[in-house]
C-alpha cells in the first residue's frame, strides 16, 4: 500500500516523539511492504518563526494533499504565553485545523497495562486484567459552538450559553462509534444527561434509534454524573463511550489520569467524510524538550490508529500495540512510567523506540 502522510510535529516534545512515530512506521512499512511518504509543514510556534502565523496556508495545502496527518503537539512555556508567538497557539492550530476539515469526530483511547497498574491512582484490584476502553466524542456542536452572551440583564451582571444539536450531528458520531464497538466487544454505553437537557434528550432518542441497526452491539445509556463515578468505581465496565462535545471533553480527560501518565493517551480525529488527523493527548512539555526523555508511545500509538483508522491496516496497527506491551512486559519503561521496580530499565526517548522496534 502507498500512502502520503502529513507530518506536523509542532512544537516542545512534539519533534521528538514524531521523530519515533515515524521510525516505527518506517518499520512496519519495511516488514509488511508499504510504502509511506511524509509530506513535512509547520504549525504552531515553528509555524510562527517563519511564516508569523500559527497555521498558513502552506500547512493547509499539505494536509489536503496527504491521506492523513499526523500531529505532534503546538505551545511553548506557560511564562510567555503573552509573546505572540505562544499567544493563542493552541487555539490558531490544532482548534483551526479542525474548523478547516469540519473534523466532527474525536476518538481516544485509554489502555493501562496490568504491569504499569502502580502508576494509576485506582487500587490495583480494579485493574488486575488492565484496562482498555475508546471514548467518542462530538467536535463540532454543544454548547461551545452555540451563542455565547456576557453582558447585564435588569441591571445585573448576566451570562449565557447555548448548547445546541441536529440529528445529523449525532447519526455521523453514533455510526462511527458503533461500527468501532463491533471490532471490539460489542459493548456501547452513550452517555447524556437525558433527565435535565433537551439535547441529551434528542442525543438519546437518535442514539437508540442507530442502535437498532448494530443489533450485534450491547447498547445502553447512562448518565453523565453516573458514567463519572463508574469510570472510578469499575472501569473495566467500559468498552466504548459515545457523547456529546462538553461532556466527551472532561470524562476523556478523567480517563486519562487513569493510565497514570497522559504519555500513553492517543487520539484521533474525523469528519463524514472519513479523512483523519491523528494526535497524542498530551501537551508540547517545553520543559522536558530536547532531554531525549519524553514518551513517544501516545504518539507512536496515534500513528497504529492511522493505520487501522485511515489506512485499514489492521494487523499493521496490531503490530504495532503488541510490541508495545512486549516492550513494557520486558521490564523497559520512559522516565514517567518508572515505578522504582526491581527489574525495571529506563530507557531514553530513541532508545525506548528502538525497543518497539525490535520487537516489530
Amino acid at each position: 500500500m502507498k500512502k502520503k502522510i502529513a507530518v506536523l510535529a509542532g512544537d516542545g516534545i512534539g519533534p521528538e516523539v514524531m521523530q519515533s512515530a515515524i521510525a516505527v512506521l518506517d518499520a512496519v512499512s519495511d516488514k509488511f511492504g508499504h510504502d509511506f511518504s511524509y509530506a513535512k509543514a509547520l504549525v504552531g510556534g515553528a509555524a510562527y518563526d517563519k511564516h508569523q502565523e500559527h497555521l498558513p496556508q502552506d500547512t493547509l495545502d499539505v494536509c489536503r494533499q496527504s491521506d492523513a496527518v499526523l500531529f505532534g503537539s503546538v505551545g511553548g512555556p506557560v511564562a510567555e504565553y503573552a509573546n505572540l508567538k505562544w499567544k493563542n497557539c493552541e487555539t490558531n492550530s490544532i482548534l483551526a485545523l479542525r474548523k478547516a476539515f469540519n473534523f466532527n469526530i474525536n476518538l481516544r483511547k485509554t489502555t493501562i497495562y496490568p504491569e504499569l497498574i502502580e502508576l494509576s491512582p485506582l487500587k490495583n484490584s480494579q485493574l488486575s486484567t488492565g484496562l482498555d476502553i475508546v471514548i467518542f466524542r462530538e467536535l463540532l456542536g454543544d454548547i461551545y459552538f452555540g451563542e455565547h452572551y456576557l453582558g447585564e440583564k435588569n441591571g445585573l451582571r448576566y451570562a449565557s450559553d447555548v448548547a445546541q444539536y441536529d440529528e445529523l450531528q449525532i447519526k455521523s458520531i453514533a455510526h462511527y462509534a458503533f461500527r468501532t464497538a463491533q471490532t471490539r466487544r460489542k459493548k456501547l454505553i452513550s452517555v447524556d444527561k437525558a433527565n435535565v437537557l433537551a439535547t441529551s434528550k434528542l442525543w438519546r432518542q437518535v442514539v437508540s434509534e442507530v442502535a437498532d441497526e448494530y443489533p450485534d452491539v450491547a447498547y445502553s445509556d447512562m448518565l453523565v454524573d453516573n458514567c463519572a463515578m463508574q469510570l472510578i468505581k469499575n472501569p473495566a465496565g467500559f468498552d466504548v463511550i459515545l457523547t456529546a462535545n462538553l461532556f466527551g471533553d472532561i470524562l476523556s480527560d478523567e480517563l486519562s489520569v487513569l493510565s497514570g501518565s497522559i504519555g500513553m493517551m492517543p487520539s484521533a480525529s474525523f469528519n463524514v467524510d472519513g479523512f483523519g488527523l491523528y494526535e497524542p493527548a498530551g501537551g508540547s512539555a517545553p520543559e522536558i524538550a530536547g532531554q531525549n526523555i519524553a514518551n513517544p508511545i501516545a504518539q507512536i500509538l496515534s500513528a497504529a490508529m492511522m493505520l487501522a483508522y485511515s489506512f485499514d491496516l489492521q494487523v499493521e496497527a496490531n503490530a504495532i500495540e503488541h510490541s508495545i506491551r512486549q516492550v513494557i512486559i520486558q521490564g523497559y519503561r520512559t522516565a514517567d512510567l518508572a515505578t522504582k521496580a526491581k527489574n525495571e530499565i529506563v530507557l531514553g526517548t530513541r532508545e525506548f523506540t528502538n525497543k518497539i522496534i525490535e520487537n516489530i
